[in-house]
This record gives C-alpha cells, structure tokens and sequence, in this order.
C-alpha cells in the first residue's frame, strides 16, 4: 500500500509491503507524526514551539522533545567542526536535522509494528527497510540539478537512509556559518547513503555547506558514501559509493 501526503510543506510519501489492513492503520499513524512534528518545529506557523522560542520562550518552557532536537543539534554542529549550525539571524531554525529526525521516527513507528518492508519519502529524503513489492532492494533515483526530468543514478539499497542537498529546489536555504554571507554556487547537490535518514541527512545539509570539500569530509566518516555535482555538471563519487550503482 502506498499513499502520498503534502505535510511540512512538502510531499510526504510512504510506501508499505504487507496486507492492507495493517498498512493502513500503520500508514494513518506515521502521517499524524508528521503533522505533529510540522506542528512543533516548523519555522513558518507563527504558533509552532519553534517560533514561540524565537520570540523568547524560556527554556523552562520547552518541551522534551524540542529539547532533545535542539540538543542533537548542538552534537551535530560539534560534529561538523560549525558547519552545521541551527541559529542565523539570531533565529533557531533546526530544520536541517528535524527532516530526517523525523523520518528516522515514523520508521521506528513501523518497526515497532513488525512491519519491515517499507519506504518513507519526505521532501526527497528517504527511509527504506527490506524489500519492495518485486521482493528486490528498493531503487532510488538521483536527479540532475540541471534537468530535474532526468534521473543520472539509480541506487539500491536495504536499512538505509538516503539525503540530498542542494540549492536547485530551494535556493539559498543552506549556508556556510563561517562564511554566511557567501553563496553556495560550486555544488549543485549533494547525495549521501547512511546507516539511517537521520544521520544521512544531517552530515548531508553540512557537508553541502562545506562546498567542494563536503564529499572529502563524507569519505572520511565510516558507513556513509556520496554522490556530488559540482556547477560544471561534473561527478564526483565517494570510494565505495559505486557498489549501490544499479
């Protein structure tokens, strides 16, 4: 069963390999997450916990969950020597990690159902676990910047997570908090495979910030690999992000 959703302003998709009555129920659940998540964290609901502490919420105030997002945050920026950093403009804003925080959770959410064979899709970010309908690894493809019609690279893969950044989509939504005033231009997008979403995608938003030097920074971290376009539509891959190729 497979159902599609625009929650967090974007699509959010989820695909489940097992009998109708169980992935119904299970599919409802993970969209409630969702827009309970939306409801918390999104910088653009004027009412959202997110937005009532940048207005100066105090931390007392805060809820245990904003409070453990904030603190992985804070782990991930340590993590990324700064290059992953929540606060601009004096504003927290700890959508690059909530994304596939909150992906990594409706995983669970099935998991803990016994449901093993699944895709979770949000904004482009993507969760899988077993097989798909054809009992094969589920396939991914990665778009072109360029021709977004066009998919370069199919990958497959089993338990993982895959994250892309880039700026195609969205413009200059992320930012070099060293530099934050200079534009991201030389990457294009930047593809990253992980263990899960939630770590995919959080080194994926900061290694993006890094520039060129982002892909380096992910073939240093063991588990990940990536797949990066630089603006002269030039690849370059991670050692041994050829064996998902497809």
């Amino acid at each position: 069963m497979k159902q599609t959703e625009l929650i967090m302003g974007m699509p959010v998709i989820v695909e489940i390999i097992a009998a109708d009555e169980d992935a119904s129920a299970a599919i409802a659940t993970v969209f409630d997450h969702f827009r309970a998540v939306d409801e918390r964290f999104s910088t653009y609901k004027t009412d959202s916990e997110i937005s009532q502490i940048n207005r100066g919420l105090p931390g007392s105030q805060w809820s245990a969950e904003m409070k453990a997002v904030l603190k992985l945050c804070e782990h991930t920026k340590q993590a990324t020597n700064g290059y992953f950093n929540i606060m601009r403009n004096g504003q927290r804003d700890p959508s690059g990690l909530v994304k596939g925080w909150a992906i990594q959770a409706a995983a669970d959410l099935l998991l803990n159902r016994q449901l093993t064979n699944f895709y979770i899709e949000a904004g482009g970010d993507i969760q899988v676990d077993g097989h798909n309908a054809d009992d094969e690894a589920w396939r991914i493809g990665i778009r072109s910047p360029f021709h977004r019609d066009e998919v370069i690279k199919i990958v497959a893969v089993k338990s993982q997570g895959v994250a892309t950044s880039g700026t195609y989509i969205r413009g200059q939504h992320i930012y070099d908090p060293h530099q934050p005033s200079a534009r991201l231009e030389d990457v294009q997008s930047l593809t990253v495979i992980g263990p899960n979403i939630y770590e995919a995608d959080r080194f994926a938003t900061a290694a993006f910030a890094m520039g060129r030097r982002g892909i380096e920074f992910i073939e240093a971290l063991p588990g990940f690999e990536a797949y990066m376009i630089d603006a002269s539509q030039i690849a370059t891959l991670t050692s041994g992000f050829g064996r998902y190729v497809v």
